[in-house]
């Protein structure tokens, strides 16, 4: 699988494009703020995008979500915890951050248990409440996306909606317990791997 990687400009937040070379089938993992250069990209590669997956319902994570659909005819794939934020645009701050509110249905709902096949590849869900209830990794082979869980030498905030420190913890504490050479691709920020942020992130040392 590739993997490119589009940045906006406002918020800092990642948005990926991970796709399969061969076939040219395609994910989108938390779309925003950058939906022209997201659009150019999937166009100038001739991807057939399967799905857009969020890590979690923030503004700055589900700002291009409605455009992308539109765009690819991809359904939209979300934790089934996080269905109160995406439907509420307050609780996700799309009404604060936007001039339009965001209120999204996801297409499909997963949990912790569920897989997700797409030819040769299988994506998995870990649900890591605390930056958001229904906050959750994506993961696939050796390879995982943390939204905005763990990021490079920090975690999310746990003062908004939804958010909560002591469950950041537990979810960091499980995270903890995965490869260490786990390579995790945050919502904002460079990457890194489960072994180097258990050595130097000051959050992930107080869990092991």
């Amino acid at each position: 699988m590739k993997l490119e990687v589009i940045v906006d400009s406002m918020m800092q937040e990642n948005t990926y494009i991970y796709y399969d070379e061969k076939t040219l089938d395609a994910v989108v993992i938390d779309p925003a703020l950058s939906f022209d250069r997201q659009k150019k990209f999937i166009k100038d590669k001739n991807l057939n995008v399967k799905y857009i997956m969020l890590t979690h319902s923030h503004a700055d994570h589900i700002g291009d979500v409605k455009e992308l659909k539109k765009f690819t005819n991809a359904p939209i794939l979300a934790n089934i915890h996080e269905k109160e934020m995406l439907n509420d645009a307050n609780k996700n701050l799309s009404s604060q951050f936007f001039p339009y509110p965001i209120e999204i249905e996801a297409d499909i709902y997963v949990d912790e248990k569920d897989k997700i096949k797409m030819g040769e590849h299988i994506f998995s869900f870990i649900n890591t409440p605390g930056h958001t209830e229904g906050g959750m990794c994506i993961r696939c082979g050796m390879e995982m996306f943390t939204g905005d869980t763990l990021f490079q030498g920090s975690i999310g905030r746990t003062d908004l909606y939804g958010g909560d420190y002591n469950k950041i913890l537990k979810s960091l504490k499980k995270l903890a317990k995965l490869e260490e050479d786990l390579v995790i691709y945050p919502g904002h920020g460079p990457a890194s791997t489960i072994g180097r942020e258990k050595k130097s992130n000051y959050y992930m040392k107080l869990v092991i």
